[in-house]
């Protein structure tokens, strides 16, 4: 977190992931806005939100121009293939990360793995209507689709959709998978 805030410049937008490593870059700018640095953030969800606000930055939408995200990851592999969505904020951080100019992904020494889906959960958020298509197409690939549950039914996304924990192993071709997620319809 210390290194990537070396990364913002004065005025900047950035954008600001959610999660253990990112939480500690949001608190790490937060420290330096309240020292003179001017920068304002554009958050991935709205924990990120009501932290950043109760920190002091500025929060601002996609029409600004975001000059740097900073986020984390939940798994990485020696090829820099992520898993990201642990913390349920998977969309918000893709669209985020792509209206950005750069993006730093921080990643803790427990986050590195020799092949991805070593930890054995992989994260698909999907829109409800779709939830038993996506169901079934993603038992197809055989990675043993769990709804996400909260207390009092299924756990709902910042943008009202609900979260299918596939189950994998090591994930042999990253790219083909996530090809084939992608490819079925109310996968977001």
């Amino acid at each position: 977190a210390s290194h990537a805030l070396g990364l913002v410049r004065d005025g900047a937008v950035v954008g600001l992931g959610w999660g253990r490593a990112a939480s500690a870059f949001v608190r790490a700018l937060g420290a330096r806005i309240r020292e003179g640095l001017r920068a304002r953030g554009v958050a991935t969800s709205e924990e990120t939100a009501h932290l950043a606000r109760e920190l002091g930055i500025d929060l601002v939408g996609l029409e600004a121009d975001i000059d740097l995200t900073i986020d984390g990851a939940d798994e990485v592999d020696p090829y820099l293939n992520l898993i990201k969505g642990y913390g349920a904020a998977l969309v918000r951080e893709r669209i985020v990360a792509a209206a950005s100019r750069r993006q730093v992904i921080l990643v803790t020494a427990e986050k590195l793995v020799d092949t991805l889906g070593s930890r054995g959960r992989l994260p698909v958020e999907v829109l409800p209507f779709a939830l038993p298509l996506c169901r079934r197409r993603l038992g197809d690939l055989e990675l043993k689709p769990v709804l996400r549950a909260a207390e009092d039914g299924p756990f709902v996304t910042d943008n009202f959709n609900v979260i299918l924990d596939c189950a994998v192993g090591p994930i042999d071709d990253p790219a083909r998978l996530e090809r084939a997620i992608r490819a079925i319809p109310g996968v977001i």
